[in-house]
């Protein structure tokens, strides 16, 4: 498996001088996920949690619904120049009967750390249906739990501490509890991190729970939650506008700039009640 982190030198620039010192790199990575021997994604990630980022990318990419879906995950031999395999090839065998990708879910070009949708085959494929639509998720949410966490995804975010350079998404009871947090290079992996570790441990479809992320709440993590069934999901910065679009359409809550204690809600405020009431 290839390291989270790598140190590099660097030269520090200061009102006191220059001077020499090291510093800790979160590690970007390629991985290229294949079903069934043929390539369908690669995408620029942190090592680590692979196996969910698969089961984590086929689900929100609707080819997948279940974890039973899945019958095998396994890296495949792809070396470096001293023959190491470098981990960065998974093959995932679908069960009998489970339709292989639609040709929308192939991306024509890798997919960056920072855009998961570029690429895509079709703008139609985008808009792929959920298997688990949180519209009916009548779970209401506390504000006041909300706006906590943020603190407590910074709390645990690990590899962040060192390199400052990671998102990260977690996933959190109505109550507040959390239930796991995934960092990577890219926000959409994380959240596909967070999703494959629900499926593999039985949690989908993900009623009354939140989806946190540290960044902005773009289209295609609204359309990753909406695959899982998540009915509420909240950003520290601003979400798009397509991806209120989204929201609004899936009949989930989707809330931005939530910090301190403070938040603005752009859809679903139905599920929090005003707790001065």
């Amino acid at each position: 498996m290839g390291r989270v982190t790598i140190r590099r030198p660097v030269v520090k620039l200061s009102p006191n001088g220059r001077r020499r010192t090291p510093d800790v790199l979160a590690a970007e990575e390629p991985l290229e996920i294949r079903v069934g021997g043929k390539a369908l994604a690669v995408t620029m990630r942190t090592p680590g949690h692979d196996v969910e980022l698969a089961h984590g990318f086929l689900l929100t990419e609707g080819v997948i619904g279940d974890k039973e879906d899945v019958l095998t995950a396994r890296y495949c031999d792809s070396v470096d120049d001293n023959g190491r395999n470098t981990y960065n090839v998974l093959d995932l065998a679908l069960a009998p009967g489970v339709p292989p990708p639609a040709t929308g879910v192939e991306r024509n070009f890798y997919t960056t750390s920072s855009c998961g949708v570029c690429g895509k085959a079709a703008l139609d494929a985008v808009r792929l249906k959920t298997r688990h639509s949180p519209a009916g998720d009548t779970t209401t949410f506390s504000p006041a739990v909300l706006t906590a966490l943020p603190d407590a995804l910074r709390q645990a975010q690990r590899v962040f501490d060192s390199t400052g350079g990671l998102h990260a998404a977690g996933l959190f009871r109505a109550d507040g509890t959390m239930l796991v947090v995934r960092e990577d290079v890219g926000r959409h992996n994380a959240v596909d991190k967070v999703m494959g570790w629900a499926l593999l441990n039985d949690h989908i479809p993900l009623t009354g729970t939140v989806l946190m992320v540290s960044g902005r709440a773009s289209f295609e993590l609204v359309q990753k939650a909406a695959m899982a069934g998540v009915p509420v999901l909240t950003a520290v910065s601003a979400p798009s506008s397509l991806a209120v679009e989204l929201a609004e359409e899936s009949g989930m809550t989707l809330a931005g700039f939530v910090r301190g204690d403070s938040m603005n809600v752009y859809t679903g405020i139905e599920r929090l009640p005003d707790d001065r009431e």
